[in-house]
């Protein structure tokens, strides 16, 4: 990575998930300013920043991004907005999809409004591969139809199109970045390869959900490259690019190659709580990821064994944060 970060104010909303802490990570060692953004909490717990990241050079800010005014004073004085800051989990979509919309879509509105009274010089809103539902063909590109079939994934689509139209509408430098299935150390066990993984380091039989749907799944420190790439990219603002590895992996395929790496075979049955409803499960999403390698120069480096590898030494070393025996929704 270039020194484009160094010096740079960056706000990182969501920086407290799963991806965000990565993301700050690597900001803080390209010597960007970064202000980290996480939704307020009474015990002022940092999420998974609180793991691993060193926040003495971090400008920690809590609050809620369905507040406009609070939205307004994180973004002032940065250069770069990364707006991660999402409520992400499907199951709980289907519980509470007014807290999903709200948050997705006010929240986002709120991030763009602020950006541009700001006049922040890039926005990158963060998306997903679940916009796309089921597709009709293999890989997908981006410009192909969307079909959401979880209140999480409409709510994205919603985002996405306030991002593009912000763009549109009142020039605000925004593009929108859509990974596939990201995974690795950190992950909450509400994804489907922590969940492998927990349960199988653990011992005893895996209860998973359905086996057959495919997804491409991509490392975190992938995924993290390919937004910073986008972020630099001069022609980001007004478009969208998607990041993936382009390689389809069945769960079925995935417990047997998360037996392989931990050493032994892995059981499962089927527990039905974890199953979706049939016409809310997307089959299949695999990543053409020709346009980030053309218009980016990136491409995914961590092969789904070796990110495997590393995400189970993690867990084996922090397996006290994870409930096995529990359903995470």
């Amino acid at each position: 990575m270039s020194s484009y970060w160094a010096g740079k104010p960056v706000l990182v909303t969501g920086a407290g998930g799963f991806i965000g802490s990565h993301l700050v990570d690597r900001l803080v060692a390209e010597g960007a300013n970064v202000r980290a953004f996480l939704r307020y909490n009474s015990r002022g717990d940092v999420g998974a920043l609180g793991w691993e990241s060193d926040l003495s050079e971090v400008d920690v800010r809590h609050g809620d991004l369905r507040d406009a005014a609070t939205m307004e004073t994180v973004t002032a004085g940065c250069h770069t907005v990364l707006h991660l800051g999402a409520s992400v989990a499907i199951p709980y979509s289907y519980m509470a999809p007014r807290d999903v919309v709200e948050t997705n879509m006010i929240g986002t509105l709120n991030v763009l409004s602020a950006a541009g009274r700001q006049d922040v010089e890039r926005v990158v809103c963060m998306s997903t591969s679940e916009v796309y539902g089921t597709p009709a063909g293999e890989a997908i590109v981006e410009g192909d139809r969307l079909n959401a079939q979880s209140p999480y994934a409409a709510s994205k689509v919603g985002a996405d199109m306030l991002a593009l139209s912000f763009h549109r509408s009142y020039a605000i430098p925004v593009g929108v970045l859509r990974p596939f299935n990201t995974y690795g150390p950190r992950q909450s066990a509400r994804a489907v390869i922590p969940t492998v993984l927990a349960q199988g380091i653990a011992g005893g039989t895996l209860e998973l959900g359905s086996l057959h749907p495919v997804r491409d799944f991509l490392f975190v420190e992938d995924t993290v490259a390919g937004l910073l790439a986008f972020a630099e990219w001069e022609d980001a603002p007004g478009n969208l690019v998607h990041i993936g590895t382009g390689d389809a992996v069945s769960v079925e395929e995935l417990v047997r190659l998360a037996g392989d790496v931990l050493g032994h075979e892995l059981d499962v049955r089927l527990d039905e709580q974890r199953v979706r409803p049939d016409l809310s499960e997307v089959q299949r999403l695999i990543c053409d990821p020709s346009a980030a390698r053309e218009r980016l120069g990136w491409r995914s480096e961590v092969s789904l064994r070796d990110g495997l590898a590393r995400t189970a030494t993690w867990i084996e070393q922090n397996l006290a944060r994870y409930r096995p025996d529990v359903y995470a929704v």
